[in-house]
């Protein structure tokens, strides 16, 4: 009975709830935020999801790459039960990888985003917005007959995909000032709540 209660610690240790909260909470963010607006060809119209922003703040949140990974991910595959699918063919999957990767790799700033400069979210949201842009529309051109497989045809794609990138990075800046603003003020309100009782009992 040690050994398991000492095993149970071990998982459950200080601070499991308050990560496991925070991971349900952006998981849960970013599914109702992917699916909130109408879908055109598949994906949402406008492209203006909370993805990005709750990958930087999962990278922010969690130290291990693969768990802070794991939040755009799980909000990617549940979103998806409900979202057209990208097909079952070997060129669906592709794209499914890169749309996963396009949103899972923001969360290796998470190092940047922890010292809470506003330049470093910032250019952190922009670059994801931005390389998600760059990647899928490749992507598409790539896989899809939909353009020919030129130099014109390349860019004839990323020039066709601009409407559907307008809003995108607006929304990313704006979801992950609201996710990583909203995280550092949990933990703050977290620090001072430990800090209280110290306080009380040294003043006593």
């Amino acid at each position: 009975m040690d050994s398991v209660a000492r095993r149970l610690q071990a998982v459950f240790k200080p601070g499991f709830a308050k990560r496991a909260a925070v991971w349900f909470v952006l998981v849960a963010v970013s599914v109702v935020g992917r699916l909130w607006q109408p879908v055109w060809d598949g994906q949402p119209l406008w492209n203006v999801t909370p993805l990005t922003g709750a990958a930087i703040a999962s990278g922010a949140a969690f130290s291990h790459p693969v768990v802070a990974a794991s939040v755009p991910l799980t909000a990617l595959a549940v979103s998806n039960l409900v979202l057209p699918g990208y097909g079952d063919d070997w060129k669906g999957l592709a794209m499914a990888a890169t749309v996963a990767l396009a949103f899972s790799w923001p969360v290796l700033l998470g190092g940047l985003v922890r010292r809470r400069r506003i330049a470093a979210i910032i250019g952190g949201s922009l670059a994801s917005s931005l390389v998600f842009y760059l990647a899928t529309n490749f992507a598409t051109w790539l896989l899809t007959n939909l353009y020919p497989h030129t130099a014109e045809g390349l860019l004839a794609c990323y020039v066709a995909a601009l409407p559907f990138f307008r809003w995108m990075p607006v929304g990313d800046v704006v979801w992950t000032l609201a996710l990583v603003g909203g995280l550092f003020a949990c933990r703050g309100e977290a620090n001072s709540a430990e800090r209280i009782p110290r306080e009380t009992v040294a003043a006593a």
